[in-house]
């Protein structure tokens, strides 16, 4: 905390009193430290958080400590919450907490919008914003492991500390520049429960579907689903109990029995049989006995229209001069698949760079180009813009 005490909080009144302190800050900094290499659901070593003048380290495998006043206060809306690369602390919380807690403020994405680089880590982020350098030697740590040494814990309080001091220097620039509404969406989008639904019906979605075929693809859904509710019942990574290609071959092949199965070159001898098998058959059965049933509706691949030779190329090499003249990171404001659909003459309000303040910075030059109003030429290697 500011006296330097790294000890982690492991009693429920000291618990309690932090989080009091926490409220008073107008921001709370959070990072968290996880284990989840061999299970499903990561399990929580590590909190770290901070607010102006005041930082914490919290203790949540001490058996005796209910963080649930932690949890309760970063639930509220009351105040931003702030992250570096937050979609893995976001997954831990929403499960947690049974919600994502909003508003975030994620350093990663505004990082973008300041142009100051592309998923940048976060020990890139503190040495370019603040001129510090982060001592990466406990980056491996098993968080697991108790005691923790002062070196561990001095390296994972800097991941609030510095935190801190990143977010208000980003949030300065960006009032500045005008650019904070350009984040927010992007912020917002993270909010998304949907984003963290983990529900063995769903998880299909995760995945490619190779053919339209209705058969196919109630197979295909079914044993997503039963390898997601496995993988969750037994707490281990999904590759552990079934490997993606093997669904996709047991969809094509559609096995009903212990032989159809030992033929099949993606799923390992003797798996139907083992213990990480069971009700496998009966996912695949009862699939086929009412396929339009099991079936979830996959959207309808669209006849894309041919994309006009060179049409891509010159929209890349507009985002390109674009995002230097504004100094963002060129993701932010168009990604692959835009530029794809902009080239073969899409403009529909689906495609966020047609929206809001992209379009102002690049859709409209991308339609203008497009249609012969704007032209492209270069001037002692830079790119210039001429209206025609």
């Amino acid at each position: 905390m500011t006296d330097n005490n790294l000890t982690p909080i492991t009693e429920q009144n000291q618990l309690e009193d932090v989080c009091g302190r926490l409220s008073e800050g107008e921001f709370i900094c959070v990072d968290t430290e996880f284990h989840r290499e061999s299970t499903y659901w990561p399990e929580l070593c590590l909190i770290q958080a901070s607010c102006p003048g005041f930082e914490v380290i919290i203790d949540p495998m001490d058996d005796d400590l209910d963080i649930g006043p932690f949890l309760q206060l970063i639930a509220e809306p009351s105040r931003p919450k702030v992250f570096h690369a937050a979609r893995q602390d976001m997954e831990i919380f929403d499960r947690l907490i049974g919600h994502p807690p909003g508003p975030i403020f994620d350093t990663q994405i505004a990082a973008m919008a300041l142009g100051i680089g592309d998923s940048i880590s976060y020990d890139n982020l503190v040495q370019r914003v603040l001129k510090r350098s982060i001592d990466k030697s406990s980056q491996f740590t098993d968080w697991k492991r108790r005691p923790l040494t002062d070196k561990q814990l001095t390296y994972a309080m800097g991941d609030v500390t510095h935190l801190r001091d990143v977010y208000i220097k980003m949030r300065e620039q960006l009032q500045a520049q005008g650019r904070m509404d350009w984040v927010r969406s992007e912020m917002a989008a993270m909010e998304d429960a949907a984003l963290y639904d983990v529900s063995p019906e769903k998880a299909w979605q995760r995945l490619k579907i190779r053919k339209p075929q209705t058969e196919y693809v109630a197979v295909f859904a079914s044993v997503a689903a039963w390898r997601e509710q496995m993988a969750q019942d037994r707490n281990k990574p999904r590759r552990r109990i079934l490997k993606d290609d093997a669904i996709q071959e047991i969809a094509d092949q559609k096995p009903t029995s212990e032989s159809g199965f030992e033929r099949l070159r993606a799923v390992p001898k003797g798996f139907i049989r083992s213990k990480y098998a069971t009700g496998l058959i009966e996912a695949v059965t009862r699939a086929l006995a009412d396929p339009a049933a099991f079936a979830p509706k996959v959207p309808k691949r669209k006849h894309n229209a041919e994309t006009p030779a060179g049409a891509p190329e010159m929209l890349k090499v507009l985002l390109k001069a674009v995002s230097d003249e504004a100094a963002v990171v060129p993701r932010l404001i168009a990604n692959a698949a835009d530029i794809e659909r902009l080239a073969r003459g899409e403009t529909g309000d689906d495609i966020p760079a047609m929206t809001g303040w992209r379009y102002d910075l690049f859709g409209k030059k991308a339609n203008d180009l497009l249609s012969g109003k704007l032209a492209l030429s270069f001037e002692n290697t830079q790119v210039r813009l001429f209206e025609l």
